[in-house]
């Protein structure tokens, strides 16, 4: 990850599962007579029975195969296949892989990029299986299993809408010299608040603002390039998303701080609603921002830029160390020891005035930057990997507001120019999460552009495991 790295301080709490390990002195060296010993004897290996499952009835088989031939609509293949219904140990094989997939992802974590750092919670579903059917309430078991969430509905609900277009013929090709009915008829395939008659620009600007482009009104190239992404690819984004859904808690922390990376937006959310966003410069594609979720723990005021070696060697040392020193950098270290580049805390300083630090394995944290014109742009993947703020300020007072002593204290802390920590006053849940389908308040789809390619992959992770896993692929005929 070439962002700047954390600036470590000994008793920070940590999140505990997304902590560094620590560092340890070496253990002295002790030299030892080797002498032989008996083989101890190997404890033998408890493993638990699988929990028996009670007896299904023919009703209950009918309901589990139903459920079952319905895994397309859950974005758990790319297309519905035909289905053979099952018995026995298969229908429970397949039913039980069903629930674990809908509730921890159809992607086993094995095979995710080491960049995709949100980690699904463990999870076995026969106890409930057994319980669901000992109390006859299958229906109920196999409801509750899909993802609790609205944004989760909203993209089942487009990939149906999306899935009938691509079965209806997709929709054509147009190009800059398309005429305005060809115009069109192509945005009210998508747009059904499309109106007969009205104004070509508002149509184009509605498809522009779900494509997270400038609203111009104009069929410029970039409007004409999401125009004619191919419907599969909309429905691969839509099944992508859906996954990392299903890896996310079932219930999220109420006061939390989401990133969309893909958007490069940032969201602020008390008590479960969203209550203020801001623009964000998120990764570009060959500084990819990571999917993680960890805490807030502290805002470094005024804090210092200690340049990682990668950024150093590729963008300042062949600047020379005269040019370095001129523009407020120090060179500290040695030839013999190594030397390293620090930008000082300051107006310049490439973290402005706020970090915000949170444990991970990647060095990334949300900051400030004095280079400001790009949050006026549609186009902000442009940062190292780090994630760049429009408003850090704002949100360090949000952070901070119960602690009487810092509450709208912070603008004074940075006009005093001292580099300090400010720990918070509780721990804020962060959440760096890549979304390039999602749905508006009234269901429109929007789709934001796959930067890191990450949604073809994902959906073709997805198929294969299926593939691999779902008993109900293997009896089906494509």
């Amino acid at each position: 990850m070439n962002c700047p790295p954390l600036i470590r301080f000994l008793g920070l709490p940590m999140l505990a599962a997304m902590a560094l390990p620590a560092m340890a002195q070496p253990p002295k060296v002790v030299p030892t007579i080797p002498v032989p010993l008996p083989a101890p004897a190997q404890p033998a290996v408890s493993v638990m029975p699988p929990i028996p499952l009670p007896p299904l009835t023919p009703a209950q088989e009918s309901v589990l195969n139903d459920w079952l031939a319905s895994g397309a609509a859950q974005g758990l293949m790319a297309r519905a296949k035909s289905f053979t219904p099952l018995r026995g140990e298969a229908l429970t094989a397949a039913v039980l892989d069903r629930a674990k997939a809908l509730g921890t992802g159809r992607v086993d974590t094995a095979d995710f990029l080491d960049i995709w750092a949100l980690r699904p919670t463990p999870f076995d579903p026969r106890v409930s299986f057994a319980k669901a059917i000992a109390e006859n309430r299958l229906s109920q078991w196999t409801t509750n299993l899909t993802p609790p969430y609205a944004g989760y509905d909203a993209l089942r609900k487009g990939l149906i809408a999306y899935e009938r277009i691509r079965d209806s013929g997709g929709w054509p090709v147009l190009g800059a010299q398309s005429s305005p009915d060809a115009v069109r008829a192509r945005l009210a395939i998508e747009d059904k608040s499309a109106k007969p008659g009205e104004k070509l620009v508002d149509a184009l600007q509605r498809a522009q603002r779900r494509y997270g482009l400038n609203p111009t009104g104009l069929l410029d190239a970039r409007t004409l390039r999401e125009l004619n992404v191919p419907v599969d690819d909309r429905v691969a984004a839509i099944m992508a998303n859906m996954e990392r859904w299903r890896w996310m808690p079932r219930e999220l922390p109420v006061n939390r701080v989401q990133v969309n990376i893909a958007a490069a937006v940032l969201t602020v959310f008390e008590g479960d609603q969203p209550v203020t966003s801001m623009r964000a410069v998120t990764g570009s594609p060959d500084n990819a921002t990571p999917m993680l979720s960890s805490n807030i723990h502290s805002i470094v005021v005024n804090p210092p830029w200690n340049v990682p070696a990668s950024i150093a060697k590729r963008e300042l040392w062949p600047k020379g160390r005269a040019a370095l020193i001129r523009q407020g950098y120090k060179i500290v270290g040695s030839p013999e020891t190594g030397e390293r580049i620090v930008q000082p805390a300051g107006p310049n300083s490439a973290l402005g005035r706020l970090k915000f630090d949170f444990a991970n394995p990647f060095a990334v944290y949300l900051h400030d930057t004095p280079s400001r014109a790009k949050f006026s742009s549609y186009d902000r993947l442009a940062s190292h990997g780090c994630v760049r703020l429009e408003k850090p300020v704002s949100l360090a007072e949000l952070m901070v507001a119960s602690d009487p002593t810092l509450s709208g204290q912070v603008q004074s802390l940075i006009d005093a120019g001292k580099t300090q920590r400010v720990s918070l006053p509780k721990q804020v849940a962060v959440y760096l999460l890549y979304w390039t389908a999602f749905a508006s308040a009234n269901g429109t789809m929007n789709f934001r552009a796959d930067p890191y390619g990450w949604d073809k992959l994902l959906a073709q992770k997805i198929e294969a495991s299926s593939r691999r896993a779902d008993p109900t692929t293997i009896a089906a005929k494509d």
